[in-house]
């Protein structure tokens, strides 16, 4: 169970120091379901406040302690002049002490103790107060949700301020279901089914707040709160009813009321709307707080003066009778202002998160300053006793200064004399001041005691929709998450297979890499051996040619010696010098000839060296296309298996949209369902609850009729009596005529005659007597039961209606959801549609890119292969050598 927060964060909210020494002179101002709101007075600094007390064990505690921990953040960032102003919050005994400003009272009980209308203006300066309240909130993304004139307040000055933020949303938009049922915007009501909504809620709310400062009570007051719900979510916007209104004003409540939220104005739009900037007295809400305090006054007299009347002659005369008591009322009421009729207040329906009370609720509900006559009665006139409820009872928080004894008898709530003779007391100290008339608290304290079966209902039904929506929001939440996780597995698994196919790429390329150096060197290798052999055959060549070329010389050699031999006449130094001459002719020639073999050796190594380059390029050249096909063949395949794991991914998340979406739809249709029983539910038993207050009145009725018909059987009697005195004196006018012209000897007969006639008349009268009793008591009773019959069928006719109402509201619910279900469903559908077309569309435009750039890269590795072939071909060329691709190398030469 929460006590004093231990987290830091949260401890920093509540002041430390111990409320019941820093507060005295509590007096309970209000009450509602979250707890008592006081009247108090700062022990140090003499400054006087309103504490709302909260307590937050029994049940929901959790619930409670989250509400006042909530609404104590939001407090504590408020600031502006017409919102309340948040002083500090104290834990004590499990119950949280709110302190804010003290506020002489709210609008509503300006409707109370006036019983009547505002003017327009007087409305139209409180519903600008509350707009400047509200547009700051709307700034700052935080929604009031219960406007109402309950929760605004009125200070000495005129001031208006907004209060009561139990119920307060500090981020916008929001969905949950809070607020006061009567003031509540539709798009509020349907949240769960129908989304989210802003701060255009609270314009709602002002709009309905502007009808009930005009007419006394907001629309629909007269029905049940749960079918106001159903009747505000289906049914047209209200209006003002009396046409003695302004087209400015009534201008303004239909713009306030437009029915769908984006047509609606915002706060900052209608405070320049007409009707709010127009001239009025800067006095007119001072000038009203003076009249209600003069109201108040009058009525707090009223009260007194009977009080002490009633106190006086029970002191000398004992209790009054019937009798006196239905002249003491008579005369009181003549007393009275025609102003200050009777009508009832209104109810605390509300289902805000943190208070859910009307106006009795909020701590501007404050007790009347009293009256000036009450000075004059001392305090034992009442029998020397201030009495305390069984709220402030247990927190013996009284410390009165006016040496009045305080009574300690257990659980007695103060009367309203009591309730008065602290109003004054706090007078006195110059203190205390409210709109607010003792009366008025002690009937809104007994209505929220009466009324808590209601309230435990629509608290009840809000804790449901809450649970509800924490219920889809947690669903969704993990739905969420499942996508998460299976968007975060389908992207690993695409980087895994990104991942291997840049993997399976790099290897490809390594192993092109290694190949290649390997054909290189091989290539190079034959080059050599190619080489090596065109070398050693010229070598062999050579030799053979310059062994040939030895012995040609040596035959011709001896050729020319035989021939010189043989020739005798020529002298032997002629023979000589031929000799050498022809030695070097030949040795000349055969150098002539090996120079030129040499030369034929050269250009044929040459060439065929050129030519074996040229097919070592075109070597090169086949292994690189090779290589190229193989690699944008393997990037085909890759990118093949990424698109079919696309597509399956595709289909994988369309399978789990479709399945998510099912099942998020059956949770919120099995929360419409149990929302509708309940609903149902909360209407039988409230039409059971209606029935049974009818029949205990018609009860009450029936044990009081014998009364009522006693009044009527005297007056019946009377009537009689009057009639036997006027029977009695004919007989005896008649009697002495008689004597007068009869003869005396026939006196007896006469008398006795006229005797018998008599009793026959009255017998006559005495049975006429018993049958208009009776037929009195039969025609009361016959018009008491019509009546009753006629006052249930009505009762009956209108509970068939609101459950009617019920049964339309719980069909639209229905189809909208279904509707709203089947849109879901084509949304999902053209999402999974769209999705797959641009998928689709992804998978065409990467397979055109690769093929492009399969393209691109075959034609420009054919073109660089080009190039490099015809650069080597003109400078073989250019070196005279001829078209070198025909050229056959020897097999032997090249493999």
């Amino acid at each position: 169970m929460p006590g004093v927060p231990k987290d830091p964060e949260l401890a920093d909210l509540f002041f430390k120091d111990d409320p019941e020494d820093v507060f005295c002179d509590l007096h309970e101002i209000g009450h509602g379901s979250f707890g008592a709101v006081y009247f108090a007075r700062n022990s140090y600094s003499n400054e006087v406040v309103a504490i709302k007390k909260m307590s937050y064990n029994g049940k929901q505690t959790t619930e409670k302690w989250q509400d006042i921990i909530k609404e104590v953040k939001f407090l504590g960032q408020l600031r502006h002049p017409n919102t309340i102003e948040y002083k500090g919050c104290y834990l004590k005994d499990n119950t949280a002490w709110l302190v804010m400003e003290y506020c002489l009272g709210s609008a509503s009980d300006l409707l109370e103790v006036h019983k009547k209308p505002l003017q327009e203006m007087e409305i139209a300066a409180i519903t600008h107060g509350a707009l400047l309240g509200l547009a700051y909130l709307h700034s700052h993304n935080m929604i009031h949700r219960d406007v109402k004139a309950g929760n605004i307040l009125l200070t000495e000055l005129g001031q208006v301020k907004l209060a009561d933020f139990g119920s307060a949303s500090i981020a916008s938009p929001a969905n949950s279901f809070v607020g006061t049922p009567y003031w509540m915007a539709p798009e509020v009501i349907l949240a769960m089914d129908e989304g989210q909504y802003e701060g255009k809620v609270d314009i709602w709310s002002l709009g309905i707040t502007c009808i009930e400062l005009a007419e006394r009570k907001p629309p629909l007051f007269n029905m049940n709160a749960m079918s106001a719900l159903y009747h505000i979510a289906q049914n047209d916007s209200p209006t003002l009813q009396s046409n003695e209104w302004s087209d400015l004003f009534r201008s303004f409540v239909d713009y306030c009321l437009l029915k769908i939220p984006q047509e609606r104005p915002s706060s900052g739009e209608l405070l320049r709307h007409d009707f709010v900037r127009r001239e009025r007295s800067p006095r007119i809400l001072i000038d009203l707080i003076q009249r209600t305090k003069d109201a108040v006054r009058e009525l707090d007299n009223l009260q007194y003066r009977k009080m002490k009347k009633i106190l006086y002659q029970e002191k000398h005369n004992g209790p009054m009778g019937e009798s006196q008591e239905e002249e003491e009322d008579s005369e009181a009421a003549s007393c009275k202002m025609n102003s200050l009729g009777s009508n009832h207040s209104i109810p605390s329906t509300s289902v805000s998160t943190g208070s859910q009370s009307s106006s009795v609720n909020s701590m501007q509900e404050m007790l009347d300053d009293g009256c000036s006559d009450m000075t004059m009665m001392h305090p034992q006139d009442y029998g020397s006793t201030l009495e305390s409820s069984p709220h402030t009872k247990k927190d013996h928080h009284y410390n009165w200064d006016d040496g009045i004894h305080r009574d300690h008898r257990p659980g007695l709530r103060p009367s309203s004399s009591d309730r008065s003779s602290q109003a004054q007391n706090y007078k006195n100290q110059g203190r205390f001041a409210t709109i607010k008339s003792a009366s008025l608290v002690t009937k809104q304290i007994h209505e929220h005691e009466q009324e808590s079966e209601l309230r435990e209902q629509m608290s009840g039904y809000k804790r449901m929709r809450r649970q509800h929506q924490k219920q889809l929001i947690a669903l969704e939440n993990k739905l969420k998450a499942e996508m998460d996780e299976h968007r975060l597995k389908l992207q690993k698994e695409v980087e895994t297979q990104a991942n291997n196919a840049y993997i399976e790429l790099e290897k490809l390329a390594k192993r092109h890499a290694v190949h290649t150096d390997k054909e290189m060197k091989t290539l190079l290798t034959d080059e050599k051996k190619f080489q090596q052999q065109i070398a050693a055959q010229q070598k062999k060549e050579l030799t053979t040619f310059l062994d040939n070329q030895k012995k040609q010389y040596k035959l011709c050699k001896e050729k020319i010696k035989e021939e010189m031999n043989e020739d005798h006449s020529t002298p032997k130094k002629e023979k000589q010098e031929r000799l050498s001459k022809h030695k070097e002719n030949m040795q000349h020639s055969q150098a002539e000839e090996e120079a030129h073999l040499l030369t034929q050796q050269r250009v044929y190594f040459d060439r065929n060296c050129r030519a074996f380059k040229r097919k070592v390029m075109i070597k090169r050249h086949d292994l690189e296309q090779e290589q190229i096909r193989e690699e944008l063949n393997k990037k085909k395949t890759q990118k093949e298996m990424e698109h079919a794991m696309l597509i399956r991914h595709d289909e994988s998340m369309q399978e789990l949209e479709h399945r998510q979406l099912k099942t998020l739809q059956k949770l919120r249709m099995d929360l419409i369902r149990q929302q509708h029983q309940t609903e149902l539910e909360n209407q039988i038993e409230y039409n059971n609850r209606r029935e049974r207050e009818l029949h205990r009145k018609h009860v009450l009725e029936l044990r009081q009729q014998p009364k009522n018909l006693k009044a009527l059987e005297l007056q019946i009697k009377k009537q009689f009596q009057d009639t036997c005195k006027v029977q009695t004196k004919q007989y005896k006018a008649l009697r002495h005529h008689q004597m007068e012209v009869t003869p005396k000897a026939e006196h007896k007969t006469v008398l006795k005659a006229l005797k018998d006639e008599q009793t026959r008349k009255l017998a006559i009268l005495a049975e006429q007597y018993e049958q208009s009793i009776n037929e009195m008591m039969a025609s009361q009773a016959l018009r008491l039961d019509e009546a009753q019959e006629a006052e249930c069928q009505a009762l009956r006719q209108q509970l068939q209606q609101e459950m009617e109402l019920l049964n339309a509201y719980q069909s639209k619910i229905k189809m909208q959801t279904e509707a709203q279900h089947e849109r879901e469903l084509q949304k999902l559908e053209q999402k999974v549609s769209l999705r797959r077309a641009h998928l689709e569309q992804k998978i065409e435009e990467e397979l055109v890119s690769l093929q492009k750039e399969r393209t691109d890269r075959i034609k420009h590795l054919l073109e660089r292969q080009e190039r490099e072939t015809d650069s080597f071909d003109m400078e073989s060329l250019r070196l005279g050598f001829g078209n070198l691709g025909t050229l056959d190398l020897p097999k032997d030469d090249y493999r």
